[in-house]
């Protein structure tokens, strides 16, 4: 069985934390490295429904995209929601490991996953990190579809493939229109609209998409616009990483159990369609 520091040594392998953005918050929050691990839990947010399947299913460490507390405190009381999260790990001996913008820009990373998950062939990261000789590593991904399908269809798709949530998929932009050529960026992508119309692509899935951005991009070109929720978009990474883990697992003999949550942890939980009825 493993120490956490050997199992913590290769997660920073996979996405190492220099690679994270300076604003970000990855690594290890909580965990004694010299505990022994036998079981992971892979998930979005470090939340308390997380935090719980952990205890129930015995893991002794968790590795979530999202990390606890981004901007830093100055307490971890219990009495605060994430001071809760942090007692309750530790009064069960379960670790935390963050891999957020680290693993956004890995190879393979978070929109290699959502790639995966909805069939395409990526061809290059969409905003590439000029430290990578090969070509492979960045933000967000450019992609191609085996077949032309219209706007509407790759819509379709995205709500077919993805986990489910309250938001659904939304679209921007002619419904009919061929898509050949996909951008795809896991979590928040409306910062990356310059990169998506300098690449020529049809269409753009990603999640959180505002408004002024949003109607500038279709204003400037035909680009279609697929919004889905960002819990949904960052999901299939977890899938990726935990098998990532058990490929490592496998080759140190060390026998890891490693779990992916299904539970929806994305906070919007109901969705109703505007407009008075008929």
């Amino acid at each position: 069985m493993p120490r956490l520091s050997e199992v913590l040594a290769a997660l920073d392998a996979l996405w190492p934390p220099e690679r994270a953005e300076g604003w970000d918050a990855v690594g290890t929050v909580c965990g004694d490295p010299d505990a022994e691990v036998d079981r992971v839990l892979f998930a979005v947010d470090p939340v308390h429904e997380i935090v719980d399947e952990a205890r129930k299913l015995g893991a002794q460490l968790i590795v979530t995209h999202h990390p606890l507390y981004l901007r830093g405190t100055t307490t971890v009381a219990a009495d605060t929601f994430k001071g809760k999260v942090v007692h309750t790990l530790i009064k069960h001996d379960i670790a935390l490991h963050v891999a957020h913008t680290n693993a956004d820009t890995a190879d393979p990373g978070v929109s290699d996953a959502l790639a995966g998950a909805l069939d395409l062939r990526v061809t290059g990261p969409l905003v590439p990190d000029p430290t990578d000789p090969h070509g492979r590593r960045g933000l967000g991904r450019i992609c191609e579809l085996d077949h032309p399908e219209t706007l509407a269809a790759f819509a379709a798709r995205a709500a077919a493939r993805l986990p489910a949530t309250a938001q659904g998929i939304r679209l921007a932009g002619d419904p009919e229109a061929l898509v050949r050529t996909v951008a795809v960026s896991g979590g928040s992508g409306d910062s990356l609209f310059d990169a998506v119309r300098a690449s020529g692509v049809d269409a753009f899935l990603t999640a959180d998409l505002r408004h002024h951005p949003a109607s500038e991009a279709v204003q400037h070109s035909p680009l279609g616009l697929v919004d889905a929720a960002h819990w949904a978009t960052e999901w299939p990474w977890c899938e990726q990483a935990a098998a990532q883990l058990d490929a490592i697992s496998d080759r140190h003999g060390w026998d890891l159990r490693v779990h992916v949550s299904k539970q929806v942890t994305d906070p919007w939980t109901t969705h109703h369609s505007s407009g008075a009825p008929n």
